[in-house]
């Protein structure tokens, strides 16, 4: 290559930075970089580089590739300016203003810099102002905190809130930590006092949000040990605030982890890296020891939960999760092991057995390879047998419940660990045990072995008839429930094929039955009444069993109450059971002819139940609305429990999509806070679930008003949603429901305009305008056209950009037999021609037929699309005088004159302005009736 090609290179970014395709322009300058550039030319591409970063509003690789580019050059003014630029969005005004002093030392007569350097100038003395005016308010809130004296009274409790309100803000937080603040605060924390620890851990949130050095230096003076305790307290608040502390210390940790060391915070903070592991070792201390409460143990898994594992499979490290495989397993083993009453035993809610199952599998799906996830078996395997052999009953119990932990989550090594020798015959042999707390622990297990394929042939020939026998015989509801469970999980084993029945016709309808009947019996605890929706999850794949269910308000109305309790490991049962009644389950009507030639080679064919056609689903649909399913789902939906795992917000995101389906039902959706639990939804799961809740967003957005649906600063966090259903992985329907829903945003607020634009979204929709299908092209025609109404130039740039066809496609489907795409094209012609008049010389150069479009325009009987004809000649008639008269001598003047006629309608007084115009141009004269 050639250092020509280098240039070229460079021109052809610097012609895409000017169309806004900032995208583009970054990668033609990467491209140059790579070829045999000279040290000039790189401190050229290295200072571009940096401008595209600024305009794309990541401010860290600006500043980076401006340093790079005064490596090359330390007289670069332009890269001077630029990283100035990034270091004052970054907050480091005092490196910003040493390169701004340097811009201006090389150009003194330079206008921007020195008005740049006014302004910095002006924000570090109002922060020092600031900060100065803080340091007796934070002196006097710390002396009224910690006056013993001051106990209880109103003046501490509104001390301590304003403590926390000055620590939210960047400023006021470093006054505080600069004001021997952790100190002070560790002494409100060895007080013991319920408000006081909550106000401490609050303020330190506020210190150690988004700032490394802080954390660091946070858990050196308070001690790792001493705040991860703090979540093992017995009050509930104070364990939640501690939660919420280590999830923003965790936060700026993993941020300098992937940052690395740079710049001035660099220099004076230690391995982000090492501090994480303490800070996770001291964690998995905490799952095993004595005296932590429950709520603590599973705020810890919480916290494991959300920091361990890879945020995206495509970062290739995985060494934390390794890391934690190694030094914690069995630690979290042995929660998941844990039972819950016997004396001695580790504190445990009803949702830790959960957490720790969710946890384990998270690790589990977190490796890399077979190596990995056998030595993941291997210690799981090892760690049962520790407990299966030589430590008696007590020890089996331990290592069955263990077992039971895997089954729920990583069921690869559940099922593996069923394989290990006296396991399942120790199973088998327990539920017949006359100990109640010994046979709930191996009718669990059995119930969680069913469900695995490789299990359930096994099951069903050998354990069916004790199950049958445990809930005919046992006088315990708590055994008799868990045994109808599993036989509702064998029952259900062909899913939703009405062919495959597993037992005699009408008796899932009795398990049904018995299942809504301890659902809806208040008496019974809710962690046992959980085992009926289990079994209800199951038993719905049944449309029998569906249409019987959504008929039964009790049964209902019982289950949206429970889905709202502290016994949160039901959220999963409660959605599945949902998805059933709803059909939201993916589900291909099977090729016709593919069934001729299955029947023909005597294979089996699915079969779908008579109930389970749409009339049926959509009656179904409108008994759950009926009885208040979106205030339930809301709630789930707004827990912070891991239990709302991936996958169980994928489930809710079905059954919204399918709740939202019928227009008629929307406003209840709307009205019961539907919308705004579905943006958390769309924002965070699978890729499926944010699909499906992205698309019941889009159907919300199309028929009802954003701003009624999405009060306030959700309307803005509707758009990635939207954005996201654009791309050529998605449905042709999603994609015409994104472009419809985004024409009503982009209507709105040139705010949202903006962050339509903000969201890259501008290139598909341009993409989709080429679209095959009429109603895709209409949709993203319609959309560009009311982005063209935004104040920011970079839409109608692309318009008046050299060497593109935007403008003539307008004009051609302003010519189109479809009335709609002609409307929505003819309107962004007359968006485009009144704010860009340049553009009006240019219409007649895209195609030949531009005048006979026109006069198609101003003929036609839809008066919307005559005056938007009007509207468009108008523009060209006032941008020069000869395309008027290119106008005037054509036909034009006499369709003009006749709709100038009319009665006094927007039509006709933009005719009428034409012609005025024409006549001071001189082209045309009025009669002598002064026509």
């Amino acid at each position: 290559m050639t250092a020509s090609s280098v240039e070229q290179l460079r021109k052809e970014g610097n012609e895409l930075f000017k169309c806004g395709d900032y995208g583009g322009a970054l990668a033609a300058y990467t491209q140059a970089l790579g070829l045999d550039a000279t040290p000039q030319d790189q401190a050229v591409l290295h200072r571009n580089r940096a401008a595209c970063h600024l305009k794309l509003e990541d401010y860290d690789k600006a500043e980076t590739e401006a340093s790079k580019a005064i490596e090359k050059d330390g007289g670069d003014v332009k890269a001077l300016y630029r990283r100035s630029q990034a270091l004052e969005k970054l907050g480091r005004l005092d490196q910003a203003v040493l390169d701004l002093q340097r811009c201006v030392s090389l150009e003194p007569k330079n206008k921007v810099f020195q008005e740049a350097l006014r302004n910095i100038g002006g924000q570090i003395q109002e922060k020092v102002r600031y900060m100065s005016s803080t340091d007796a308010k934070v002196e006097q809130m710390f002396q009224i905190l910690l006056d013993p004296e001051e106990k209880g009274t109103e003046k501490k409790q509104k001390a301590s809130q304003n403590l926390v309100v000055l620590a939210r803000e960047d400023a006021g937080a470093e006054k505080i930590f600069r004001s021997n603040g952790v100190q002070l605060l560790q002494r409100l924390l060895d007080m013991g006092e319920t408000d006081l620890m909550l106000a401490a851990l609050r303020t330190l949130v506020g210190i150690c949000s988004e700032h490394q050095s802080r954390t660091v230096a946070t858990l050196s003076i308070l001690g790792t040990r001493r705040v991860v305790s703090i979540l093992g307290v017995e009050s509930q608040a104070v364990s939640l605030a501690a939660c919420h502390l280590l999830q923003v210390m965790f936060d700026a940790l993993k941020e300098g982890v992937k940052k690395g060391f740079r710049g001035k915070e660099g220099a004076i903070i230690v391995d982000p890296a090492r501090e994480l592991k303490v800070l996770i070792s001291n964690l998995l201390d905490l799952l095993t020891e004595v005296g932590v409460s429950g709520q603590g143990r599973d705020n810890a898994l919480t916290l494991l939960i959300k920091a361990v594992p890879r945020k995206s499979l495509k970062d290739p490290n995985n060494s934390l999760t390794l890391w934690v495989i190694d030094q914690g397993l069995k630690k979290i083993l042995e929660v998941g092991g844990s039972l819950q009453d016997p004396p001695g035993e580790l504190a445990v809610t009803a949702n830790s057995r959960m957490s720790a199952s969710i946890l384990l599998s998270k690790l589990f799906d977190d490796l890399k390879c077979d190596a990995e996830r056998e030595n993941f078996h291997r210690l799981c395997e090892n760690y049962i047998k520790s407990w299966f052999e030589g430590q008696g009953l007590a020890g089996k119990l331990r290592a069955i419940q263990t077992v039971s932990c895997l089954l729920q989550g990583p069921c690869d090594a559940g099922n593996r660990a069923l394989e290990l020798s006296g396991v399942m015959e120790s199973v088998i042999a327990l539920c017949a045990s006359e100990q109640e707390e010994e046979q709930l622990v191996a009718v669990e297990a059995l119930i969680h072995a069913a469900g695995k394929a490789k299990r359930a042939s096994f099951i069903t020939a050998n354990g069916v008839s004790l199950l049958k026998d445990l809930y005919k015989c046992s006088e315990k509801d708590s055994i008799r429930i868990r045994a109808l469970v599993g036989l509702c999980k064998l029952g259900s084993a062909g899913g939703t094929d009405f062919s495959m029945k597993q037992f005699a016709e009408g008796s899932t309808l009795k398990l049904a039955k018995q299942c809504r009947k301890w659902l809806c019996n208040d008496q019974i605890d809710a962690g046992t009444r959980r085992w009926a929706v289990e079994g209800l999850a199951y038993l719905t794949f049944d449309a029998d069993v569906k249409e019987e269910f959504v008929e039964d308000a009790a049964a209902l109305k019982a289950l949206f109450q429970l889905s709202r309790l502290e016994e949160r490991s039901v959220l999963f049962a409660v959605a599945s059971a949902l998805v059933n009644c709803t059909n939201s389950y993916d589900y291909e009507e099977p090729d016709p002819k593919m069934v001729e030639l299955a029947k023909y080679a005597k294979q089996h064919v699915p079969e779908q139940h008579p109930k389970d056609k749409p009339s049926f689903v959509r009656a179904r649909v409108k008994k759950l609305l009926a009885a208040g399913v979106v205030s339930a789902m809301v709630c789930m939906v707004k827990t912070e429990s891991p239990v709302l795992t991936s996958s169980c917000r994928e489930l809710l995101s079905r059954v919204f999509l399918a709740l939202v389906e019928e227009v008629e039902d929307r406003g209840t959706v709307v009205a019961q806070g539907g919308g705004r639990a579905l943006i958390p939804l769309a924002l965070e799961g699978t890729d499926v679930g944010q699909t499906k809740a992205a698309q019941a967003l889009a159907k919300l957005t199309i028929t009802s008003n954003p701003e009624m649906t999405f009060p306030g600063e959700r309307i803005y966090e509707v758009v990635r949603p939207l954005v996201s259903l654009l791309h050529l992985n998605c449905s042709g329907l999603q994609n015409f429901e994104a472009l419809m829903a985004l024409t009503n945003l982009a209507g709105i607020s040139e705010r949202l305009r903006q962050k339509i634009l903000k969201e890259k979204a501008v290139p598909m929709i341009e993409g989709y305008m080429f679209e095959e299908h009429e109603m895709i092209r209409r949709a993203a025609t319609e959309c560009m056209c009311n982005l063209a109404m935004s104040k920011e130039v970079r839409v109608q740039d692309l318009f008046e950009a050299q060497g593109n066809d935007r403008l003539k496609l307008l004009v051609l489907y302003s010519g189109e037999d479809d009335e709609l795409l002609q409307r929505a094209a003819a309107g962004g012609l007359a968006m485009l021609t009144s704010m860009r008049p340049t553009l009006c010389s240019r219409i007649p150069q895209v195609t030949t037929h531009w005048l006979e479009i026109l006069q198609a325009l101003l003929l036609s009987s839809n008066q919307e699309l005559q005056h938007r004809g009007a509207v468009v000649v108008l523009n060209m008639v006032e941008a020069s005088r000869e395309i008027a008269s290119t106008l005037m001598e054509s036909e034009m003047m006499e369709i003009l004159s006749v709709l100038a006629k009319g009665d006094h309608s927007p039509v006709t007084r933009a005719a009428a302005a034409c012609l005025d115009k024409a006549v001071e141009y001189g082209l045309i004269q009025p009669n002598q009736d002064g026509e």
